[in-house]
């Protein structure tokens, strides 16, 4: 006897793979998330004896969820799921494969406010001249780190962003990156002197000691050739923050914040900083100025006398 056909079939899944990517434009790291999430939701109405999506009302996803919250699952993890469950049913009825949307009442927990840490400006300082001394030695890694921190630092791209960029991605002379975001959204970020000077010296006694027929026009390059992967930006980053003296221990992301912090401390306004930052909304922006509203108010408790 056969074996039933699962809840969401294989073709189902592939479906919806290509929505997101080609209709949605989400980043290849949100599908993947989202494709994982809906394959997790298929288990789980497999488990609870659920025959078909049609069968599927929002206790079922409520349980999931909960299975989720029981299991430890950190509630941003819970919410994506939530978000993922709600445009795969969304896609669904939109294409006729469901008649009814059980997740219109499905809610996300609350993520909570978090305030990211972020280096004080002479801290950054004192990161960009650790990477400097470094390089000293001339070693092409080094080197890169060196461009790496810099350049992550000057312009708050994300890690996938700056292992994403090409040779030609970059305008010296300007002093401009162009960066493809998530969404597939195209952006122009400027960066400073000491970020092109860095980047000047990896592309001249750097990068040429690196390249292999595997390199591409990648930017920035691992010891073996290969386009850098975040996973060793993201060590780089650590080692180096590792030996800055009361430095919190903060790797790429932490280095976005600290960037977009520093600007709106600067006069920067929020607008600016959502462009330069490649946010699709405002509120995402925001966030950072509770970051510095925060920071003022520690400084005015601790100087002023009647604080």
């Amino acid at each position: 006897m056969p074996s039933p056909s699962p809840v969401i079939s294989p073709e189902t899944l592939a479906a919806f793979e290509r929505y997101l990517a080609a209709e949605r434009g989400r980043s290849a790291h949100t599908v993947r998330a989202y494709l994982g999430d809906v394959r997790d939701l298929a288990a789980a109405l497999e488990r609870a004896g659920v025959p078909d999506l049609s069968d599927v009302d929002i206790n079922d996803l409520r349980s999931w969820l909960g299975e989720q919250a029981a299991a430890g699952a950190a509630r941003s993890t819970i919410a994506r799921r939530a978000a993922a469950a709600r445009t795969f049913f969304r896609w669904l009825v939109r294409q006729g494969r469901l008649r009814a949307d059980p997740s219109l009442r499905l809610v996300s927990p609350g993520r909570g406010q978090h305030l990211p840490e972020v280096l004080r400006p002479e801290q950054a300082t004192g990161l960009m001249e650790l990477a400097a001394v470094a390089a000293d030695d001339g070693d092409p890694v080094r080197l890169r780190d060196r461009a790496v921190v810099e350049l992550l630092y000057a312009t708050g791209i994300r890690v996938g962003e700056l292992a994403g960029l090409d040779v030609d991605d970059v305008d010296l002379e300007q002093r401009t990156v162009r960066v493809m975001g998530k969404g597939a959204k195209e952006r122009t970020v400027p960066f400073g002197a000491p970020a092109a000077e860095a980047l000047r010296d990896w592309l001249g006694r750097g990068r040429p000691r690196l390249v292999t027929q595997r390199s591409g026009p990648a930017l920035f390059l691992g010891r073996r050739g290969g386009r850098v992967d975040p996973r060793q930006v993201r060590s780089a980053v650590h080692a180096l923050v590792a030996h800055l003296p009361d430095a919190p221990d903060l790797g790429p992301h932490g280095l976005r914040h600290s960037a977009a912090t520093h600007l709106l401390e600067g006069g920067a306004d929020l607008r600016t900083v959502q462009e330069l930052l490649g946010h699709a909304n405002l509120s995402t922006t925001q966030i950072y100025t509770h970051v510095s509203v925060d920071r003022l108010r520690q400084a005015y408790r601790q100087a002023h006398p009647r604080a």
